[in-house]
């Protein structure tokens, strides 16, 4: 069984709609308690458990997308789901922000991150951008589907 490190956002908390429902379709989900109050301490614990437990796939929703980029790179795939990067000042030294095989999914109407921060990401470091959803939490059936497209895609390699 696949593995997904789940990473979610600054309102939410391990268990929700996305990850029950990567662990409804087959992989087992990793999914921590990221405290609100330390950005740092969030980014600790998410790379602790990418050293120790080396998921295939890292899903980082919101706060958790930006968490996602300050993890030190492996051969994990990466879905940012409305990454919340440009929130937050902090950021490991080098961080790899994204990459070719990373997907970026993202509601063209987030009234809460925007859509052009997610653009400006696959400009820069040649992410692949797909639109969809209705808004920011990304828990409609369509942006649920296109979570478990992206991640499948990321992790095809690891068949």
């Amino acid at each position: 069984m696949k593995k997904v490190l789940f990473l979610h956002g600054l309102e939410s908390k391990p268990g929700g709609s996305k990850a029950k429902f990567l662990a409804k379709n087959g992989y087992e989900v990793l999914n921590p308690m990221l405290p609100k109050s330390s950005f740092e301490d969030s980014v600790r614990i998410a790379q602790k458990i990418v050293d120790e437990d080396r998921p295939d796939v890292i899903v980082g929703s919101s706060r958790g997308g930006a968490i996602a980029m300050c993890l030190e790179p492996y051969a994990a795939g990466m879905v940012l789901v409305a990454p919340a990067w440009s929130h937050f000042d902090y950021s490991r030294e080098n961080a790899l922000p994204t990459s070719k095989g990373t997907v970026i999914l993202h509601c063209k109407d987030d009234d809460i991150v925007k859509f052009e921060d997610s653009k400006r990401l696959c400009d820069e470091h040649g992410a692949q951008l797909i639109s969809v959803g209705k808004e920011h939490r990304m828990s409609d059936s369509d942006a649920l589907d296109a979570i478990l497209d992206a991640v499948q895609w990321v992790t095809k390699d690891k068949e």
